[in-house]
Formats: structure tokens, sequence, C-alpha cells
């Protein structure tokens, strides 16, 4: 692993009118890591990823990138990122083709090459016989792997992918596990952020857990579990102060009585 961050954070804070979301965040993150970013709703997972792909510029702190800056060269950065949302708008009036045409031009890739790889990855994808079909007549699974494509398809240095298993089949969710590592293999620095903690927790080489604005827990899983319980789950109820699911269960179970 690279001894120099791709990405340093520093007292970096966000506030939406007088609610802090960000609070003096502070982080080193590497060439090849795998990380696993999580939190409950509300924590500052969604603010902290949109400051890092570009999307909120007004921050406080300093955010470098790939040894740019955030505050002064964010177009540069976005050329970095590959980003997978969790509930992304695709235009499903275009074929997959088209789509990732529009999207590979955004990032200036040459012609021959994003209709090579596009081609080869829709084939890796299982979509090569859907490559010209319009996507409104697509399954949430079928757009989703698009929409992963589309996250990869310009080679980038930093993946982003947000709950990036939506709608795939058991197969599909085995080969984008199997991506993962290979991606972190080749170098690629990787924000998976999800509330799937089995899933998580398999994947991640570093795992961040974030609540109220501050990161509260920073290691490997392994490290996690020496200091604070026996799961990634366990563990995420633990240190965000909601161990009692069981009686919230009751609870439910009561009312429907």
């Amino acid at each position: 692993m690279s001894e120099t961050p791709i990405i340093q954070i520093r007292n970096l804070s966000k506030s939406y009118g007088s609610k802090l979301v960000l609070k003096n965040i502070s982080l080193d993150i590497f060439p090849g890591q795998v990380i696993g970013y999580i939190g409950p709703n509300g924590a500052g997972k969604s603010t902290t990823v949109k400051i890092l792909t570009g999307l909120i510029p007004d921050f406080e702190g300093e955010v470098m990138v790939n040894g740019l800056s955030m505050a002064r060269e964010s177009t540069e950065i976005k050329k970095l990122f590959g980003y997978v949302p969790e509930n992304a708008e695709i235009y499903d009036v275009l074929t997959p083709m088209e789509y990732l045409d529009f999207i590979g031009k955004l990032y200036g890739m040459v012609d021959v090459m994003l209709q090579e790889r596009a081609r080869k990855l829709l084939a890796a994808f299982s979509l090569a016989n859907n490559a010209d079909d319009r996507m409104d007549t697509f399954s949430k699974g079928m757009k989703q792997k698009v929409l992963l494509i589309s996250g990869i398809i310009h080679n980038p240095k930093i993946i982003i992918l947000d709950e990036p298993l939506s709608g795939l089949d058991a197969n599909a969710v085995i080969m984008v596990k199997e991506l993962i590592t290979r991606l972190s293999q080749e170098g690629k620095t990787i924000f998976y952020c999800s509330h799937m903690m089995d899933v998580v927790e398999k994947v991640s080489d570093r795992i961040l857990l974030i609540n109220k604005g501050e990161i509260i827990a920073d290691g490997t899983f392994e490290s996690l579990k020496q200091n604070h319980g026996d799961t990634l789950e366990r563990i995420f109820a633990k240190l965000t102060g909601n161990e009692d699911q069981g009686s919230e269960a009751d609870a439910i179970i009561n009312a429907l009585d």
C-alpha cells in the first residue's frame, strides 16, 4: 500500500443552518483501501460523499484528493471519481450503450475506447444481448448493473458505491463482491456505503463508523471486534447507542396482539 494518502481530510465540518452535520473530521485514506463507511441515517455519510465528489462546494476545513485541493480544483478531482449513488435517476428512455456513451463523454473518453469498453463491460455483466434495448423495460437489477458500469467505465482512481447491491440477484452480488476485491488489488480506492453489515464486514479492509457527524470507530473489522463486539451489527448497535432492538421488536409484536 502506498504511504501517500490519496484522500486527506482535515478538520472537515459542514452545517445546514444551525445544524452541524459534520464535526471536525480528519482522515487519511490510502490507495487500494476498501473503506466500509457506515452509520445511522442522518449521521453524515451522504454529506461526506457529496463533499468528496464536489457536489457540495461550501464546507469548512480542507479536502485534498491526489494532491489536489477540493476548494480550488474540484473539476479535476471529479475526473478521479466513479460514483454509484443509492437512488439514481437513470435515463431509462436510452439504451445501455447510449447511456454509457453519454457518461463516458462527460469524462472525456475517446469514442473508440468508450464504445469498445462499454460493450465489454455489458458482456461481463451479462447484458450483451440488451445493449441496444430501451432501459424502461429493464428490471431494477438490470438498471443497477448499468449504473455500476457507468461508475467504472472511465477507470477512476476512487470509486464510491452507495448500496451497490440493490436489486441484484445472488450471482450478481457474488460477482460484485469479487469485483471490489479485484479493483482494490489494482490500487483503486473504494468507499462502500451500506446498511448491510454482513456485506460491509466481508468486503472492507477498513471500517469507518460515523455517528452524529463524528467518526466514532476506525479500524479493521478484527480490531473493532476485539474492542466492541463479535459482529459488525452488534458493534454498530453498541457504538450508536441502539442496543435495545429486542424490546423494540417486542413492542411491535405486542402492538399486533
